[in-house]
């Protein structure tokens, strides 16, 4: 069971949505506004937030921005906009998922498990994970933070996810399926994907792919993360 926010202004979609998740024994809030939503995380914890871009008030793409800059909940956007820069910009301001609308309930809550698995997976019992130095680079996957040359890296959850997973494998190159397998994990999806979440992380590490320091993508391979300056035997 999860806590959902559904932020939509459709009312015949957002009962369907309410009624469906319900159902499913989930709690949810439900907002028409992207105002309304801004105020329901900041006084509220949920565990996955639904967002449509077509709100009266804000468009949706903006709302999110506004989102990731008080919670770290994961959203999955629910849009009509189904054209690849609209797509690209959506994961750019930190959506961890979308879908495309119309969407069958079956599509939404594969999604929603997809997403949840993730972010709860931290919870999972064992045994503490030590913390992880590649060169100026320090990644704690317990406390998930991360630090380049002592400064601490402002990530959104999956950018915490891609590097905590690239960094726990220095010098090795992850193909893209396993990339998508085990940090989104998803079977199959789109490279451009995790072509977006590596050069919002490459910014935020001060690089870029013309001049990688730390990550680094081999075309039609996969992607490895290295020390500066260094081999990393494999």
């Amino acid at each position: 069971m999860a806590s959902v926010l559904v932020v939509e202004d459709d009312q015949f979609v957002r009962s369907a949505l309410i009624r469906h998740l319900t159902d499913a024994s989930h709690t949810v809030r439900s907002v028409g506004t992207a105002l309304e939503a801004l105020r329901e995380v900041a006084h509220f914890r949920f565990d996955v937030v639904i967002l449509d871009l077509g709100l009266p008030d804000l468009d949706g793409s903006e709302a999110l921005k506004m989102l990731r800059g008080i919670t770290d909940v994961p959203v999955i956007v629910a849009t009509a906009r189904d054209d690849e820069a609209e797509i690209v910009r959506l994961l750019n301001a930190g959506a961890d998922d979308y879908l495309t609308k119309p969407f069958s309930v079956e599509h939404l809550s594969a999604r929603m498990a997809a997403v949840l698995r993730r972010a709860r997976s931290g919870a999972a019992e064992g045994e503490p994970s030590p913390v992880i130095r590649v060169g100026g680079l320090t990644v704690d996957p317990l406390r998930r933070q991360a630090e380049l040359d002592g400064a601490r890296l402002d990530l959104t959850r999956r950018e915490f996810d891609l590097l905590a997973f690239l960094a726990a494998r220095p010098g090795v190159v992850v193909p893209r399926r396993e990339l998508l397998a085990e940090v989104w994990q998803q079977s199959y999806g789109d490279d451009q994907t995790i072509d977006v979440h590596l050069s919002w992380l490459r910014r935020k590490l001060g690089e870029n792919a013309a001049n990688p320091r730390y990550l680094h993508t081999l075309r039609g391979v996969g992607v490895k993360l290295e020390p500066p300056g260094e081999e990393v035997p494999r």
